[in-house]
């Protein structure tokens, strides 16, 4: 982009998302008017932006959080590990 978009102030404009079955689980973007933000579940919290390769690795180790913590939930109960 030639300018920033406000109140970010780099150039880059993004919107990465993931969504399951229909709902956004992770979100990452600069909206005008918020600036670097990030969604997770329904929370959203300040983004610091740095560069586009350590956007992508932060929005992918989140992703990999969330399957992560629904894996673990998953397997709780199913008898896994008991003896």
């Amino acid at each position: 982009m030639p300018d920033a978009v406000p109140p970010s102030e780099h150039r880059v404009k993004y919107r990465l998302v993931y969504i399951v079955n229909g709902v956004r689980v992770v979100g990452y973007d600069n909206e005008r008017g918020k600036g670097d933000h990030k969604h997770i579940r329904d929370s959203e919290a300040p983004y610091v932006f740095r560069d586009v390769s350590t956007l992508i690795g932060d929005f992918m180790s989140d992703i990999q959080e969330i399957e992560n913590e629904q894996t673990r939930g998953n397997s709780r109960g199913t008898g896994q590990g008991s003896s």
